[in-house]
């Protein structure tokens, strides 16, 4: 069975007397500074000379430049993926190294000396904050790539709790099923859904359903957030019941009417380029490349229009409607 730890599980005397170092102050960045300093920790952060610094400054912190991390006992790497193996950061055996996504050692990009583990909230940064700071906490993925000093799950462990990564529990995952796990989402069912939704649209409109109408049943109305938050807090089973019995009937009747197309082969062959490394290598590319396919992909895909029509749609239905009234 899955190994989850809770708060029970930590003991944030673990790293008494050791100086943590945050890389990076974008989302989770200050996110986990923050809630590392209220829960007691000696945080300090280690950016470049830019607007990050300037911001950490102003929340209070001790700065330093990127190099100086390497002194920290406990460095958490909080900075994007393939930036990770060029920061100018050294390990000794005794440190622990945690990233807050598995991608960078899942796919051997980086190995430092000493304890690497994970960290890796199943939150948006900004969030990991908010959930703190409700009291709430969020779940994890969290797991222990190498133990050189025998403390690595226990220091690991005492600073999820001091981001709140413990209290709705941390499931163990190694960091190459994190990042599997991850990509998967972005690569597979993301684009799957989008294909879904595109279809759906060209389907209603071929209805004469006006596009407004459309985009607000899958949108902007909320219903379907709302929906999945219920979903999240009861289960399908309960949720079911929340529904018409004319929905009940429709969901399930009609269950099974796409099982004829071959949807899982598809996401075997993406998802096997991810877990081959593949993937990486062309991230690796392309980042050399200066992310030059993926600013044609995002003008392609999320350029000036699409952004322009989305805006104008929002003024016109949703929350900012209400706001003016």
């Amino acid at each position: 069975m899955t190994k989850i730890y809770y708060e029970s599980d930590a003991d944030p005397a673990a790293i008494d007397g050791q100086q943590v170092a945050v890389v990076g102050y974008g989302n989770q960045g200050r996110s986990w500074a923050l809630n590392l300093r209220d829960s007691g920790v000696d945080v300090r952060v280690c950016v470049r000379a830019d607007d990050s610094r300037a911001l950490a400054r102003r929340d209070g912190f001790e700065t330093g430049d990127l190099p100086e991390a390497s002194a920290a006992d406990i460095v958490c790497l909080l900075v994007p993926d393939d930036v990770i193996p060029k920061l100018p950061i050294e390990r000794n055996a005794g440190n622990l190294t945690i990233v807050a996504s598995g991608y960078s050692v899942g796919f051997e990009r980086f190995r430092p000396q000493g304890d690497i583990a994970m960290i890796a909230p199943r939150m948006l940064g900004p969030e990991v904050r908010g959930c703190y700071e409700e009291g709430n906490g969020f779940i994890t993925a969290l797991g222990v790539d190498a133990d050189v000093t025998g403390t690595a799950l226990a220091r690991t462990l005492a600073v999820a709790q001091c981001i709140g990564g413990l209290k709705q529990g941390a499931i163990e995952m190694t960091a190459k099923q994190e990042a599997v796990l991850d990509l998967a989402v972005e690569q597979v069912l993301s684009p799957a859904l989008t294909h879904v939704s595109q279809s759906f649209v060209a389907t209603m409109l071929d209805e004469g359903i006006p596009l407004e109408a459309v985009i607000t049943e899958l949108v902007l109305s909320g219903e379907v957030e709302r929906n999945y938050r219920i979903l999240r807090d009861v289960g399908f089973a309960k949720q079911l019941g929340f529904h018409s019995p004319t929905s009940q009937y429709g969901q399930l009747s009609r269950r099974g009417s796409f099982d004829h197309l071959d949807m899982l082969a598809k996401m075997r062959e993406l998802t096997a380029a991810i877990t081959s490394g593949r993937f990486a290598d062309e991230w690796d590319a392309e980042s050399e490349n200066e992310y030059r396919r993926l600013g044609e992909l995002s003008r392609e895909h999320a350029g000036p229009e699409i952004e322009a029509f989305e805006d104008e749609l929002r003024d016109r239905l949703g929350p900012r409607v209400a706001k003016k009234g």
